[in-house]
């Protein structure tokens, strides 16, 4: 005899759900505000080293890259053996790899550093791995809440640690400033210390799956291919306006203050987009709050390219993209775990997050080669937004309902 599982059960939470937001907030606080000044890098490397522009965005193209394809294997190890060694190998690669971006002489050490070892390290110490945690700790009734918590977290570190970044940057220099930030990404190793779940929390599901079962349900299942594809979109997205935009705003004439103050607005709206989507994740269906944010980001952009270019066009710009910034991130691993279940949830997340990167690559690469042939960035911004058409539609279809599975004989 045997009865229905749904892929949602999950064992009594190991960890303390305060415990687990405070940690897991504190993490992803550095590692995404780290990762979100990079932008403010571009003109006094690319100009102290003599490189082309291209150069610092295909390093950084790389970094969104390896941090996608790494993302599977790092989520399938802190499901496999829990989150606190990965996080802590994530935590020293991050500090290794920002000390040595100080030091690349060439475009090659450049990309392997900022590139490679910061991607890596990216993956290992972000949302996927830190969902997880979250998935397996927290009860279903509060999980896109306490995901909307933690994405929250992520966009106060971009409001906190754009402008700490841009001061350390105009006061002891680049160099220098990526040295103080490497000094920093070493905090999240005590962190992960508040995210050590007990030996076999990771392994209790009344329903196991392999590896492999879980990869071809997942890949085989329409919805989470629908997922995938609007989530490229978001990291195309987001990651060209990131990276780009200090240099988009500074070629029209507009002081470097504002577009340091454009991406930590963006930061600071996104803690309440992020923490709306989330809460609104657990009263409505997930699929209509990421088709809105898509929609929304389209009309956002178009109607910042037909307005007059002044900084208050560009806060009001910031702070609208803000608010629909991250916003995606809980209600997509919300859906995830209401369809798939929690075991594998930081490989499926990472999986997830290999095609958002994959659109990050693409975002950050295509704005640097198309304005060094073109000599402007209008190509990729309506690139941009036909995009986010196109994700607002696809995400539409997504079934949120849990896949019935048959547990083990009674």
């Amino acid at each position: 005899m045997t009865r229905t599982a749904p892929p949602n059960a999950q064992p009594s939470a190991q960890l303390s759900m305060n415990q687990v937001l405070l940690c897991g907030a504190l993490i992803v606080t550095l590692s995404m505000g780290i990762r979100h000044g990079f932008g403010l890098w571009l003109q006094p490397i690319t100009m102290d080293r003599g490189w082309t522009r291209e150069t610092f965005s295909f390093a950084l193209a790389v970094q969104n890259l390896a941090w996608g394809i790494t993302g599977p294997v790092t989520g399938m190890l802190a499901d496999r053996f829990g989150p606190f060694r990965v996080l802590v190998m994530g935590g020293l690669l991050y500090a290794l790899g920002l000390v040595l971006m100080g030091v690349s002489s060439s475009g090659l050490a450049f990309m392997a550093s900022a590139g490679l070892l910061v991607g890596i390290a990216q993956s290992g110490t972000t949302y996927a791995v830190i969902y997880g945690v979250i998935g397996r700790n927290v009860a279903p009734d509060k999980r896109s809440w306490a995901m909307g918590v933690a994405a929250a977290a992520g966009s106060f570190g971009q409001f906190l640690m754009v402008p700490t970044s841009n001061w350390l940057i105009g006061h002891t220099g680049w160099q220098n400033a990526l040295f103080v930030l490497g000094g920093a990404a070493l905090f999240i190793i005590p962190l992960a210390l508040g995210l050590r779940e007990p030996k076999g929390a990771t392994t209790l599901h009344p329903h196991h799956q392999s590896i492999g079962q879980a990869l071809r349900e997942a890949f085989g299942y329409r919805s989470f291919q629908l997922l995938m594809l609007g989530y490229f979109v978001c990291g195309f997205q987001v990651v060209f306006i990131g990276v780009h935009m200090p240099s988009y705003l500074k070629d029209h004439g507009l002081s470097p203050q504002v577009a340091t103050y454009a991406l930590a607005l963006i930061g600071l709206f996104n803690v309440v987009g992020t923490y709306a989507a989330g809460s609104l994740g657990q009263h409505m269906p997930k699929r209509y709050i990421l088709s809105s944010i898509y929609a929304l980001r389209a009309v956002a952009i178009v109607t910042f390219l037909n307005v007059p270019l002044t900084p208050n066009s560009v806060y009001i710009f910031s702070a609208v993209m803000g608010v629909l910034w991250l916003s995606t991130v809980p209600p997509t691993n919300a859906v995830l775990a209401q369809i798939f279940g929690v075991q594998h949830m930081s490989m499926l997340g990472g999986f997830v997050f290999l095609s958002h990167q994959i659109g990050s690559f693409l975002g950050v690469w295509l704005g640097g080669r198309l304005y060094d042939l073109s000599g402007s960035y209008d190509i990729v911004w309506w690139l941009a937004v036909a995009l986010g058409v196109m994700a607002a539609l696809v995400n539409l279809p997504v079934r949120e309902t849990a896949i019935p599975r048959q547990a083990v004989p009674a």
